[in-house]
């Protein structure tokens, strides 16, 4: 499952990276939530909660529904 969210990640880096920002797999628990950290400009940005529920989130469920949740750490 690790490598399925990395290469779903690598499909959302480039919207964030234009935004000064980048994502980092952290790791995916036994019960298939995801957690991530967010770097660079996304990593203070008030508008990184809405990044990580409407984008990182969505299309990792949209991919895995098995996926429960993302979460930043």
């Amino acid at each position: 499952m690790e490598q399925k969210v990395k290469e779903v990640l690598e499909t959302i880096r480039p919207m964030l990276q234009r935004d000064g920002g980048d994502i980092e797999l952290v790791e995916v628990t036994a019960d298939n939530v995801v957690k991530v950290r967010l770097q660079g400009h996304c990593a203070g940005c008030p508008g990184a909660r809405m990044t990580l529920e409407g984008v990182v989130e969505r299309v990792l469920k949209e991919s895995y529904p098995e996926i429960v949740a993302v979460e930043a750490v």
